[in-house]
Formats: structure tokens, C-alpha cells, sequence
């Protein structure tokens, strides 16, 4: 997206709403009410894990296509793509008659998300080269509120209207509708985002394919993917076996469970853009070392902990090392590149990214079932990940990536 100086903090300031908006209304569409709803459509069993995965496929199948694509078409078309998403899903659960149906409405939102977030964050790369680390931290932070807000939100519509389905997505479109709206008028497209009409299939196809190659062959963003991976991996595996670990094992009650998981995020909210600024300033090995270190000592020591303010001590101290970590990231996979595949480059971190954060409940699932056999409970799961994050952090600082930054 090429803009001028006088527009880049409008156009900061748009996406950042506009990720507001859109994350809000793709969480509250799945938290609280997508269980739910899907029991009340009489969903099988063993198709539930389908209703709730399905939006984070096209994650998977579509990131870095979309990033690439918009690398040779331009990041407008396809922030606009990803708005038209956004809007027009949540309306198409107000037409579900039967629970397959739920499967193939939450796919085709998955794709929202899935092109709108490499794309935004490849359109802020360019337009702040030297600011990388804050402005897309401050961007990531933006999603991340409406990230925190939505499930609060989401309860209190399906309370007010004594669990009225179709009432939450309606405020769903709606906030989604908000979204696109606000942006349409700066992301409207121009002439000098347009591809020539005489570049054929073929010549796109082989920009793409070039993209490619140029990120196979430099070990610094497989490096980068690899940390990507590795963080979300714990993440995503800490986040959901908390959920079982705090109310089965410490017998937390559900609102002082909800504080410690929240926490992290919140932490992250406000963190994450303050360590982006130091990764600007003081490089970005510093940040990834540091941060993987500081949020794998947390795991450790969580199993054999019970006091809530403990825990909570222990939560906000991983959501800061994880913050550390996420404010360099994904500047730095765009340091490493040309301009001309940022956007690709945005795109394969975050297919990493959505790689890891759904192998590691699995993995780590594996651990936990094997440790409960062996009456060890959370005892091996959690420093299991914490061991992940050691090695991330000792593989990338021994790198020559991490070496030149």
C-alpha cells in the first residue's frame, strides 16, 4: 500500500480501528456463543471439534496466498476483500437451519481473519520502515481489545436477550459493518494499486512463485517462522489446558480463572507496543532472546503453585515475555526481506504461526493424557513447554540472523 506522508497516520489509525472492530465481531462470534448455538442445532459429538476449528483453516490454506497476492495486486483490494468477509458472515448465521451448515458458515468467516491480518500488517511494514516494531504492535494491541472486550459483550447480549442466538449476531454484523464502513473511504482503490492489463496469468503467477523462493531460500525468515511456531505452540497449549489445570486441580472458580487466562492478553495489550518501540531501538535479537527466557520460567513453576495471586503473578509474567517476543517478530521477518514480498512474508509467518498454535494442544494433549496415566497430572505438561521456548531461544541467539541484528 503506497501512501504519502500525510496520509500514513490516517491510514495507521483506520487499520487499527478497523482491526478493532473486525477481531470484536469474529470473537464474539465463536465466544460465548458458538458452543452453545451449536448444541441447539443438535450437533453431533464427535463434530463438535470440527464446529470449533474450522474457522482457523483458512489460516492455514490462505495467509500467504492472500499476502502474496496482494504483494502484485496491492494491499487495498484485499483489505477490502477481507472487509466484505467480515460484514457479510455474521448475517449468514441467521439463515443456519441445521449444524452442518455452522461448519461452512465459520469456514467461510475464518477467511476473514486469515487475509486481513498479514495484509494489514504487511501495509504498516512499508509505510513505517524504521517504526516496524511499534506500529504493528500497536495494531496487534488494537485487535487484542477487541479481542478481550468480545466474549464480556457476547455474554451480556446473550443474557439481556435470555440466550437469543440470532440477537448476538445481529450486534456481530453489526460491529463488523462498523468496520468496513469506517475504512471504506481511505481503502477505496486508486488507479496506482491497479495491475496493467496487458500482465498476463502467467507473469502474476510467476511474481508469486518468485516471492516464494526468495523466502525458501533465506534461512533468516525460516529462523523467524520457526520462533513464530515455537511461541504459539506454548500459547496455544497454556491458554487451553489452563482452562482445565485452574478449576480441576487448583479448584479456582470460573471468574478467577478467566483473570489469570485474560491477563495474558491484557498484558500483552499494553506491552507488547512499548516492546516493539525497544526492538526499533536496540535491535531485534535482544527482544526475541529475552522474551522467550522470561516466558518459559512461568511454566516451570505453575504445576506445583495453588495461591490465585501467585498464579496471576506467574500469568502476567509469561503475557510480558510473550509480548517481548511478538514486538519483534514480525518486524523482523520484514527487515530480512525485499519490499517487493513483504506482504509474502507476512503471510507465511502468520500460516507459521497458525501451524503451531494448532499443533501444540495436541501435543501437548499426548503429554498430559501419558502424565495422567503416570499420576502426574500438569506436573510435565506445562515445563514441557517451557523447555520449547528455552530451545527457541538458544537456536536463534547461536543464529548469524540473531547475530546481525
Amino acid at each position: 500500500m503506497e501512501i504519502s506522508k500525510n496520509t500514513e497516520n490516517t491510514v495507521f489509525l483506520t487499520l487499527c480501528i478497523m482491526g478493532f472492530f473486525a477481531i470484536l465481531s469474529s470473537t464474539m462470534s465463536k465466544n460465548p456463543v458458538l458452543k452453545p448455538f451449536a448444541l441447539s442445532l443438535g450437533t453431533p459429538t464427535n463434530w463438535t471439534g470440527f464446529v470449533a476449528s474450522a474457522s482457523t483453516i483458512p489460516g492455514i490454506l490462505v495467509s500467504l496466498p492472500a499476502a502474496s497476492l496482494s504483494d502484485v495486486y496491492g494491499r487495498k483490494k484485499f483489505l477490502l476483500i477481507s472487509g466484505i468477509i467480515f460484514a457479510s458472515a455474521p448475517f449468514l448465521y441467521l439463515l443456519i437451519t441445521v449444524w452442518w451448515q455452522l461448519i461452512l458458515v465459520r469456514f467461510y468467516h475464518g477467511f476473514a481473519t486469515a487475509i486481513f491480518v498479514p495484509v494489514a500488517e504487511a501495509a504498516l511494514a512499508e509505510a513505517f520502515p524504521t517504526k516496524r516494531g511499534e506500529r504493528i504492535s500497536l495494531f496487534s494491541s488494537a485487535t487484542y481489545v477487541g479481542r478481550v472486550i468480545a466474549p464480556t459483550l457476547g455474554g451480556y447480549i446473550l443474557f439481556s436477550t435470555a440466550n437469543n442466538f440470532h440477537s448476538l449476531y445481529l450486534a456481530v454484523g453489526i460491529a463488523a459493518l462498523t468496520a468496513v464502513l469506517m475504512a471504506l473511504p481511505l481503502l477505496r482503490e486508486n488507479k496506482a494499486e491497479t495491475i496493467a492489463e496487458h500482465e498476463k496469468t502467467g507473469e502474476i503467477a510467476g511474481k508469486i512463485l518468485h516471492g516464494w523462493r526468495t523466502l525458501a531460500q533465506c534461512p533468516g525468515v525460516l529462523l523467524v517462522s520457526f520462533v513464530q511456531a515455537c511461541t504459539y505452540y506454548a500459547y496455544g497449549s497454556l491458554e487451553y489446558y489452563l482452562g482445565g489445570y485452574l478449576p480441576e486441580i487448583v479448584r479456582l472458580d470460573e471468574l478467577r480463572t478467566g483473570i489469570i487466562i485474560t491477563s495474558i492478553i491484557g498484558v500483552g495489550i499494553f506491552a507488547r507496543p512499548y516492546m516493539g518501540r525497544v526492538s526499533d531501538r536496540v535491535g531485534r535479537r535482544i527482544p526475541i532472546v529475552a522474551g522467550c527466557i522470561l516466558s518459559s520460567l512461568p511454566l516451570f513453576a505453575m504445576p506445583f503453585l495453588t495461591d490465585f495471586w501467585v498464579l496471576l503473578l506467574l500469568a502476567i509474567v509469561y503475557g510480558l515475555g510473550l509480548a517481548t517476543v511478538m514486538g519483534s517478530v514480525h518486524a523482523l521477518i520484514s527487515d530480512l526481506v525485499p519490499k517487493e514480498v513483504v506482504g509474502t512474508s507476512m503471510g507465511f509467518i502468520d500460516t507459521i504461526m497458525d501451524v503451531g498454535q494448532t499443533l501444540g494442544p495436541i501435543i501437548s494433549g499426548f503429554i498430559l493424557g501419558i502424565s495422567i496415566q503416570r499420576g502426574l497430572q500438569y506436573t510435565v505438561v506445562f515445563p514441557s513447554l517451557g523447555i520449547v521456548l528455552l530451545l527457541t531461544a538458544g537456536v536463534f541467539a547461536s543464529s548469524r540472523t540473531a547475530k546481525a541484528q
